[in-house]
């Protein structure tokens, strides 16, 4: 009995990793450290502390949305908060403002998972 429930939870640890890795597949390194980096510039704190929690908040958003999907909202978020004629384009388009905030929303329920609490530090 003892040998079964020892080789069970060696398979197990196999292949807990390799899900993770599957669902989280597709973030090249490094975006997820540009993530984490304006993560922890935008909520500041001690450091362990934040890079583990903005580390989570990509591998959250991560499991929610692939990297395809992550870069064309997060391209139209940021791209909406462009001033000017520049961002006109964007913000004339009707379709535009509906996905931004979906991924607005996404990500605030990404860091909220996460336990990224405080309040953005305004640039």
């Amino acid at each position: 009995m003892r040998p079964r429930l020892s080789t069970f939870l060696l398979a197990l640890a196999t292949v807990l990793p390799a899900a993770s890795a599957r669902a989280e597949a597709g973030y090249p390194t490094v975006d997820r450290v540009l993530f984490v980096q304006e993560c922890m510039r935008a909520h500041p704190g001690s450091y362990y502390e934040m890079v583990n929690k903005c580390s989570c908040a990509v591998d959250a958003l991560a499991r929610e949305l692939p990297f395809d999907d992550y870069t064309t909202l997060s391209t139209i978020a940021n791209g909406l908060s462009i001033g000017g004629e520049r961002g006109a384009a964007l913000r004339d388009n009707e379709a535009l403002p509906p996905q931004a905030r979906r991924f607005r929303d996404l990500q605030t329920k990404v860091k909220r998972s996460c336990f990224i609490t405080s309040n953005p530090v305004a640039r």
